[in-house]
């Protein structure tokens, strides 16, 4: 490899979003890494607009609730370990603060959070799910 070579892996590095790079190649190795300017904001309820679709798509605040999107990349697990009972179903009531979920993502556990004290309406997801980042997780009716 040239030097030539490195500088454009760096430049490309650079220019990509990638936050960390290892590349060993031969004998030669580089490490670099960058700071992550993006901030997630887990556990902050997110209100559904109602937009133009056709009268019998149309669902209300009131029928879809608080929508809790992951803060994440990672998988689902509904709970603690395959043994133990879900975090929460369908008409569970929650109180903020209780744990919803759990996403891994590079081998750490990530405890979703309810923002709100509320009703379960619907889980979006399924134990081992590919989770997608602000991909909506958990549906909640405000106790208001």
């Amino acid at each position: 490899m040239k030097y030539q070579d490195v500088l454009q892996i760096i430049k490309d590095f650079e220019a990509s979003k990638l936050t960390s790079l290892e590349l060993e190649i031969d004998d030669i190795k580089v490490k670099m890494s960058k700071e992550c300017t993006g901030v997630f904001k887990a556990n902050e309820p997110t209100q559904v607009h109602k937009t133009e679709l056709p009268s019998s798509t149309v669902k209300t605040e009131e029928e879809s609730g608080y929508l809790v999107k992951s803060p994440l990349v990672g998988t689902f697990y509904a709970s603690a370990s395959p043994e133990a009972s879900a975090f929460i179903r369908a008409g569970d009531i929650v109180k903020k603060g209780d744990t919803l979920c759990i996403i891994e993502a590079m081998k750490i556990m990530n405890e979703i959070t309810a923002p709100i004290a509320g009703k379960i309406l619907s889980i979006n997801a399924k134990n081992g799910d590919a989770i997608g980042f602000d991909q909506i997780l958990v549906s909640i009716r405000d106790a208001k």
